[in-house]
């Protein structure tokens, strides 16, 4: 199929694609809260108090072993996501701008790939939507997911630079929106002083 028919299928099943997070309405922030406004509202949950994220490792495209701690300093959007799943291929090419918007004020976007078959079919999807801004991260057995509780692709989490896992979002979604970018600055301008952060199990 090419990688046209490819995206119009997919822009297809994700419109039947429907998420719903709970625990979030639209009602003010109060302030000093992350601002969650258009799509975040009451789709993106946030973890009060932030967990600390696991260390279980993925590997990349080298097949090197990388833990989220390896990027403490960075925020992070981890996505979880395959080939397989038209609403991951439907937001990837907008984590692809996300990453090309913003990795230089200090974001990482973690494209998590729990793909079976690996890295030669996860680089030729690289490869056929021009995803050349986003790294290759692999989770073929869903150590990683499992260990963050994910229950349905895509899922996404937001790691502050201390590396707590501060809030998730189930479903797919335009990445490089402003309400999106607006939200990543906010922990992007947080300073890291403060508490340590104290080692846990994710919930």
């Amino acid at each position: 199929m090419s990688v046209a028919r490819r995206l119009t299928a997919a822009l297809v099943l994700a419109s039947w694609f429907a998420f719903a997070v709970p625990g979030l309405s639209s009602a003010p922030l109060q302030a000093g809260e992350p601002p969650l406004e258009g799509p975040l509202a009451g789709n993106f949950t946030l973890l009060a108090p932030p967990v600390p994220a696991p260390e279980t490792p993925v590997t990349d495209a080298f097949g090197m072993e990388k833990r989220l701690a390896d990027y403490r300093g960075d925020v992070l959007l981890v996505n979880f996501w395959a080939t397989w799943c038209a609403p991951c291929v439907y937001e990837m090419p907008s984590l692809n701008r996300l990453q090309a918007d913003l990795g230089a004020e200090g974001l990482t976007v973690m494209a998590v790939s729990v793909d079976r078959q690996g890295l030669p079919l996860v680089r030729g999807f690289y490869e056929d939507y021009r995803l050349d801004q986003l790294e290759i991260f692999l989770d073929p057995l869903g150590d990683l997911a499992t260990e963050l509780g994910v229950k349905g692709l895509p899922t996404s989490f937001l790691i502050d630079k201390r590396g707590r896992v501060v809030g998730k979002l189930q479903g797919s979604l335009e990445w490089d929106i402003p309400e999106v970018k607006t939200l990543i600055r906010y922990y992007l301008k947080e300073e890291t002083k403060g508490d340590p952060v104290i080692k846990a199990s994710f919930p």
